[in-house]
């Protein structure tokens, strides 16, 4: 029996392209855990993620930037994070991050259920504003600050990670009815 090679293919084809003032791409490279902190163990967390990826706690809706492995830390909800991050084992993740934690969280990897594009320009929010509900202006959303959202009645998780970029993540399995979207509403500010 012949053997056919299994290859890895991100979920929006290494999709690229600028419109205007708007660029978006396709993230990939980087890694997605989930980490869920037991209950009574929020002292022991805050101690393992700040020895294991430099990296503080966030509140509910913020993120923090660890000095390890390009670590960005979402607060996604009480006691439930994801982390961000380029692991030093790509096949292996929740590994990574278990090891870095030491066991203070249960983790799971979230790398492959969630397509990530980033959409940065001059022009973001007004292409942002045509399908996101949330108020992205500097007071409202400043940098650092994460959301989930539904945008075309898709889930979306944003996080602004610079002045005038946002990362949006929305499940794979939707990848490119998300990426459809995204597209439109930029094409439209170029008329």
């Amino acid at each position: 029996m012949a053997e056919t090679p299994l290859r890895a293919r991100p979920a929006l084809d290494g999709y690229n392209r600028t419109v205007g003032a708007v660029a978006l791409a396709e993230v990939s490279g980087l890694a997605l855990v989930s980490a869920a902190v037991p209950q009574g163990g929020d002292e022991a967390f805050a101690a393992a993620l700040a020895e294991g990826l430099g990296a503080s706690r966030p509140a509910t809706g913020d993120s923090t930037a660890g000095d390890r492995h390009m670590a960005r830390i979402l607060g996604m909800q009480p006691d439930q994070l994801f982390i961000l991050f380029e692991s030093p084992d790509p096949d292996r993740p929740a590994e990574s991050v278990l090891a870095a934690l030491g066991g203070a969280a249960y983790v799971t990897d979230q790398t492959d259920s969630w397509a990530m594009l980033r959409i940065a320009g001059a022009g973001v929010r007004s292409a942002l504003e045509r399908i996101c509900m949330l108020d992205l202006a500097d007071e409202a959303f400043p940098e650092g600050r994460v959301a989930r959202t539904v945008m075309e009645h898709l889930a979306v998780i944003i996080l602004r990670d610079g002045a005038d970029s946002f990362l949006l993540m929305s499940p794979r399995s939707s990848a490119r009815s998300f990426l459809h979207a995204v597209e439109l509403s930029v094409l439209n500010l170029s008329e």
